[in-house]
């Protein structure tokens, strides 16, 4: 029996009792990839992007070992939600336009000194000082440094386009504004090298792009470790008492924590291990969050039909967004279909060893994406269901 067979008939047994649709998150996984993130960060706190998980249970489970250190969030609302269930440490990764949580946020003395906020544009500033409504806190405020790498005078660009603030001087102007406002306090830097820590360099039967993709982010990695040691010292110039710089991903955790300028790293994405973290050369994971869905039909030989399962990610449009059938192993979609809303079948010789009611196990392509489908996570450890948790929807929230 194979490791992943083994591992269906444990997740099988666990659930006899439970009908799908379902999710699972087995915690012998979760837990071994938690402790893989806290080696390759090399004694620098890992930050939980909470985006990753959106379940309040397993926050404080990661939280509650050694090598994690506070939440990156990704809405104000949220922040101010988990700042309430008593979290203490919430960086807002994003800049946010919700008026009424910035109201909160500066009204509050305890929600102020547990949220940090996203700013690269001094709009932003005036957006949160219409928005106090009478409230006088201190808001913390984090610079967040694009990160991209540009080529050719700039004429073509690598990586995302989150801030505008790509140069030292540039940051340290901002921080400078930040500084001369009442009312504001600069605490952090944070980048995010989505081209490094995002983008697998090792894609399964594309060997010209996987070692175009690694020298990509070979030259990314160096131009970035220079420029974001200069970005430190010039806004360090302007807030002597900076806090914290933040930096990487789930794939870039170790080449971001050799950089002396960083001070943490954050990191989510690692403790589900969903199927766009299967291609990298520098780390493995184990699945640990699966859902799985009824047999429903049996069409024909070598076809079963699945009730939906049809969840794709956010992103560029292509077949890596899409669900993949896991276990048992060799099914796939029919390519006239995909992954249904409501119907989806699936071909291979399993299914002719499927019946009716069985589960079909899917890994998902994005990490906490999986918890805007389901408002439970069944925990399993060996064979059984330990603990049955509520996700973020579970819990009413759903935050976008």
């Amino acid at each position: 029996m194979t490791a992943r067979a083994a591992d269906r008939a444990r997740y099988d047994r666990a659930t006899a009792h439970l009908d799908a649709p379902l999710a699972i998150v087995d915690l012998e996984a979760f837990d071994a990839n938690a402790a893989d993130l806290v080696r390759r960060a090399g004694g620098k706190p890992v930050r939980v992007a909470s985006k990753s998980v959106r379940c309040r249970a397993l926050l404080e489970r990661v939280l509650a070992r050694d090598g994690f250190a506070g939440i990156m969030s990704f809405t104000l609302a949220e922040s101010l939600w988990l700042a309430r269930s008593g979290f203490e440490d919430v960086l807002l990764a994003y800049p946010s336009a919700d008026r009424a949580a910035y109201a909160e946020l500066a009204g509050d003395p305890k929600l102020a000194a547990a949220v940090t906020v996203m700013v690269d544009d001094v709009a932003q500033l005036d957006l949160i000082d219409a928005s106090r409504g009478g409230g006088r806190e201190v808001v913390r405020v984090c610079l967040e440094l694009d990160t991209s790498l540009k080529l050719l005078g700039g004429r073509v660009r690598v990586g995302a386009r989150r801030s505008p603030l790509h140069s030292p001087a540039e940051v340290a102007e901002v921080a400078r504004a930040v500084a001369r406002r009442p009312g504001f306090e600069v605490v952090g830097i944070m980048a995010y090298e989505g081209h490094v820590a995002g983008v697998g360099d090792a894609v399964k039967g594309r060997p010209l792009r996987s070692r175009a993709v690694r020298l990509m982010q070979a030259a990314a990695k160096r131009e970035l470790a220079e420029r974001r040691a200069e970005v430190v010292r010039a806004v360090r110039a302007v807030v002597p008492g900076l806090e914290f710089v933040n930096g990487g991903g789930t794939g870039s955790v170790q080449h971001t924590a050799a950089e002396e300028a960083v001070t943490e790293i954050a990191a989510g994405s690692g403790l589900y291990v969903p199927r766009l973290f299967d291609n990298y050369t520098s780390f493995s994971g184990r699945p640990s969050a699966l859902f799985a869905q009824p047999v429903v039909r049996r069409p024909g030989v070598g076809v079963v039909t699945v009730l939906g399962g049809g969840y794709p990610a956010s992103g560029a449009a292509g077949a890596d967004r899409s669900p993949v059938p896991y276990l048992p192993e060799g099914l796939r979609y029919d390519p006239q279909e995909g992954a249904g809303e409501v119907q989806t079948p699936l071909l291979g010789s399993p299914a002719d060893d499927l019946l009716i009611g069985d589960k079909v196990w899917f890994r998902h392509a994005k990490a906490g994406e999986l918890c805007e489908r389901f408002d439970r996570l069944h925990l399993i450890e060996g064979d059984t269901v330990t603990a049955t948790v509520p996700t973020y929807r579970g819990e009413g929230h759903t935050f976008l």
